[in-house]
């Protein structure tokens, strides 16, 4: 009996450690992800409410760093380097701090993003950019906390911030000119050497298609003439041998051989003596 009053007891008290009530978060978390031209910015954070509470000057003190949210950091992440207030912030996740005033904020970029809330120790080597925020007044309230992407342009948009009757904007431009640029010369230079490469190479994989293989191996070897690569003339040599040309394989095993040896690559001196 002693034993079945224990097991009961155990199996209960498992059941209510198991047992999990899920409620409301009172600051909910949000992701919202956008592409600003070409470059694709994420942004995490919490969302706390007014709920009848003066906020800017009250519950967030004017002239300290407060931490742009709720619960952990409110980060911010982009895909390329950006630029705010003429300082390029590198690509990567940030924390957001913001130290507000009634008439401006200094919106901070910070590179430690592992903290819940404000950092313990602040570090301001650890300030990757910080921008000051003219406020301008909202003719209703905010009732919860937001951060929006807003005046999006190919080249630019402002990171927004809204609670209460205080809205602050930090623009932040966008290397799109460059990017596009940079597409534009690829597409017209045409396939590179490792494109056509990796197209040779599949071709023979596939065992199909193999005289426009040699074509493309050929193409690639030409085309990194100033830079000979082992493995390239190793793929040359085995697509010569599937098109029955055994001098042309010969002569480029040799080449890779040689190469492979002046690189200290063991493997592909093995494969071409072999």
């Amino acid at each position: 009996m002693k034993k079945l009053i224990l097991f009961v007891f155990a199996l209960a008290l498992t059941v209510s450690v198991n047992a999990q009530i899920e409620t409301p978060q009172p600051s909910p978390f949000s992701t919202v992800e956008q592409k600003v031209g070409l470059t694709d910015v994420t942004l995490e954070y919490s969302r706390p409410n007014m709920r009848g509470r003066a906020i800017f000057g009250d519950l967030v003190p004017y002239g300290k760093v407060w931490r742009a949210g709720a619960n952990r950091n409110t980060v911010i992440t982009f895909s390329d380097d950006v630029t705010i207030d003429g300082t390029t912030l590198n690509a990567g996740s940030y924390a957001i701090y913001i130290i507000p005033s009634e008439k401006s904020w200094e919106v901070i970029f910070y590179t430690d993003t592992n903290n819940w809330g404000n950092p313990q120790e602040w570090d301001d080597s650890k300030v990757a950019v910080k921008a000051t925020a003219q406020v301008y007044e909202l003719p209703v309230d905010i009732e919860t906390y937001t951060i929006t992407f807003d005046d999006l342009t190919n080249n630019s948009a402002n990171l927004g911030i809204m609670w209460e009757k205080a809205y602050v904007a930090v623009k932040f431009e966008v290397p799109t000119q460059t990017k596009v640029a940079a597409s534009i010369e690829k597409a017209m230079s045409g396939p590179s050497a490792n494109d056509y490469y990796s197209a040779a190479v599949y071709k023979l994989s596939e065992k199909e298609d193999l005289e426009q293989a040699m074509e493309w191996i050929d193409k690639a070897v030409e085309m990194s003439k100033d830079e000979p690569r082992f493995w390239y003339f190793r793929q040359q040599s085995l697509i010569h041998a599937a098109n029955g040309d055994k001098k042309g394989a010969i002569a480029a095993a040799k080449k890779s051989l040689e190469a492979a040896k002046k690189a200290g690559n063991d493997d592909y001196v093995k494969m071409n003596e072999d």
